[in-house]
């Protein structure tokens, strides 16, 4: 859900790792063996008509998630919400909104997905709800209210009249740009809201508060609901509300007092006793915590601690940020991208497990991000170059991320390529970080709105948020109702759904659905793929990026050429012995392959004997 993700400073000292041993292949975590698939729903599909992504949309493709390979789907909010942010404002946590469907039809979905295998998880969204919900409708009734402690209220800044600037209790800032703060007038205090002002924080001191969202927990868990993502998970514990000094940091001012807060460890340990305790054998659960270091993810995911199963961390997808942070976007530099996962490979090898992503509904799309969407070739009139750069440097992408130790997830279209999307003015956008960002940089810091358009046709929200590319029909097969001029997707879809779509993908020689397909197989099938050490080699190769997974006697070698140039390989990547595993070059291409040479966007996993790859003629 957050929009700037980077480093802060823990809250408070992190205890000492219980450190636990690898896997073991045969009785492992089933989740250790998954692949995840991210369904933001709004945009998935839309079954019934009316041009908004719903649940009779998404049983319709269930089939094309079977034949993927996924083992669980991740839905994105489909709560009760004003939509102020998306679905992640939520107002009633135990129904369906009705623009996605009914309970019935929920209950439905879930058995036809355990019919083909698959589980699912939702979304569990409590750092925050709606303005709407119940529960802060009574807690902003009267400062006598029973529900008043279930948020965070404080009188204005003394000296100050509430409601002016700078009256806000602290200094803090929302991660949607503004104050962390929203004034009441009818209650004459301020309520805390780290993201937009309809999302008023809880308060997780309050053990009432606690029991409540544990009981709507198990409520989804009885209904047969196989885990949750936790959103924002590690800001539930906030520290001192006090002023801070500003720090280089894309986090918000004020986030070294909430981000892995003094008690978010205490927080999640008891979750697990009073929702999960006897039967999280079966279930997988996922915190997203930005502004995570090292050393919490270590406490947060280690299976000693029994907290969460694994956590998203930012780190690596704030690379290319600039120094003004995500709407400062940079140029990729891959040297510090290899070396910023593979400490997170290491660091959380044996001690706790990492997730693996590079897109999701909060990030553009990866294969315009720090691929070759081909955009500059269809503008010389290359489609077949655009679509042969599209697929190579998607699938060497993929292979990359998902070869690694952990728990892969695919974004709804990341399976055949879609792109980010040709946005015009501000009022093309529809994510609400993006416009306020828009709004202050350009209205109150007089910013030249050139280059703040130009920031955020990159990095925008919005570029994962438009509706799936389904095939070249109609708003792109999104819709049921594509034969209707008056029915619109809630979202335009991409202009070049007629080319790139799941249809055209799957029928095409140079298939990155296919390609995902084989991905997924070997971590079903290989224990290597699923288990084994990771090791990176060549760590100051800017085009290359190669490393070995490490199980007993048997090596992977994977190399990538993460660039348009060709790249002559090390000797360090070039074995004597090798058996050929995976490739991305098309069978009527590999013969042509120059074994010392990968050709741009080009990679190749090779199996080879135990130890550090020896140089030699090639494979």
């Amino acid at each position: 859900m957050t929009g700037h993700h980077a480093d802060a400073a823990p809250a408070d000292t992190a205890p000492a790792v219980a450190s636990s041993a690898v896997p073991d292949p045969a009785d492992a975590p089933w989740w250790t063996r998954a692949v995840v698939y991210q369904i933001y729903p709004r945009s998935f599909a839309d079954g019934d008509g009316d041009g908004f992504g719903d649940l009779a949309g998404i049983a319709s493709k269930l089939d094309h998630l079977a034949e993927l390979g996924v083992d669980v789907i991740w839905l994105s909010p489909i709560y009760p919400s004003p939509q102020h942010d998306n679905g992640y404002d939520i107002a009633d946590y135990q129904d369906i909104d009705p623009r996605f469907g009914t309970l019935e039809e929920f209950d439905a979905l879930l058995a036809a997905a355990h019919e083909r295998g698959m589980k699912l998880i939702m979304d569990l969204v409590v750092n925050h709800t709606s303005d709407e919900h119940a529960w802060f409708l009574d807690s902003r009734s009267s400062r006598a209210a029973d529900k008043r402690d279930w948020y965070i209220w404080r009188d204005p800044r003394p000296g100050f009249t509430g409601g002016t600037p700078g009256a806000e209790p602290t200094n803090w800032r929302s991660f949607f740009s503004g104050p962390a703060w929203q004034w009441d007038e009818a209650t004459g205090q301020y309520f805390l809201r780290l993201f937009a002002p309809q999302q008023p924080d809880l308060n997780w001191d309050n053990p009432d508060v606690r029991r409540a969202v544990y009981a709507m927990m198990r409520w989804w868990l009885d209904r047969g609901v196989d885990g949750f993502r936790m959103d924002v998970i590690n800001l539930i514990s906030k520290g001192e509300y006090v002023d801070v000094e500003p720090v280089t940091s894309s986090m918000p001012l004020g986030a070294e007092q909430y981000a892995n807060g003094p008690r978010v460890h205490e927080y999640l340990s008891e979750m697990h006793r009073e929702v999960f305790a006897g039967r999280d054998a079966e279930l997988m659960t996922v915190g997203e915590t930005p502004g995570t270091p090292l050393e919490h993810a270590q406490l947060y995911t280690d299976p000693t601690r029994a907290e969460v199963d694994m956590i998203f961390q930012f780190e690596h997808v704030g690379l290319d940020h600039g120094k003004g942070g995500k709407w400062d976007p940079a140029t990729l530099d891959l040297r510090h991208l290899k070396a910023n996962l593979a400490r997170w490979q290491d660091g959380l090898f044996g001690r706790g497990w990492n997730s693996l992503y590079l897109n999701n509904h909060d990030q553009p799309r990866l294969v315009s991000r720090f691929g070759d969407d081909g955009q500059g070739l269809l503008e010389q009139g290359d489609v077949d170059g655009a679509e042969r750069v599209r697929y190579a440097s998607a699938t060497a992408w993929a292979a990359v991320l998902h070869l690694q130790c952990g728990t892969p997830f695919i974004y709804q279209g990341e399976e055949f390529g879609m792109t980010n999307v040709p946005f015009g003015g501000i009022e093309d956008f529809a994510d609400v970080e993006a416009v306020n960002h828009y709004t202050e940089a350009v209205q109150q810091q007089g910013a030249d709105p050139r280059d703040v358009l130009a920031a955020l046709r990159l990095m925008t929200r919005d570029n994962a948020r438009t509706p799936v590319q389904w095939d070249d029909s109609v708003h792109g097969g999104f819709s049921a109702a594509s034969d209707r001029p008056d029915v619109t997707p809630w979202m335009p879809v991409n202009p070049n759904y007629a080319t790139i779509n799941a249809a055209a993908d799957r029928a095409s020689r140079r298939s990155i659905f296919r390609f995902y397909q084989r991905l997924i197989a070997l971590r079903h099938t290989d224990d290597v793929v699923a288990f084994g050490r990771f090791d990176l080699l060549e760590p100051d190769h800017e085009q290359l990026f190669a490393y070995t997974r490490t199980l007993g006697d048997r090596v992977l070698l994977v190399t990538a050429n993460l660039s348009g140039r060709p790249c002559p390989l090390p000797s360090s990547c070039r074995p004597a012995t090798a058996r050929p595993v995976l490739t991305n070059v098309p069978d009527d291409a590999a013969g042509e392959a120059d074994p010392a040479v990968l050709q741009p966007w080009e990679v190749r996993v090779v199996a080879v004997p135990a130890g550090v790859p020896d140089a030699g003629a090639g494979v």
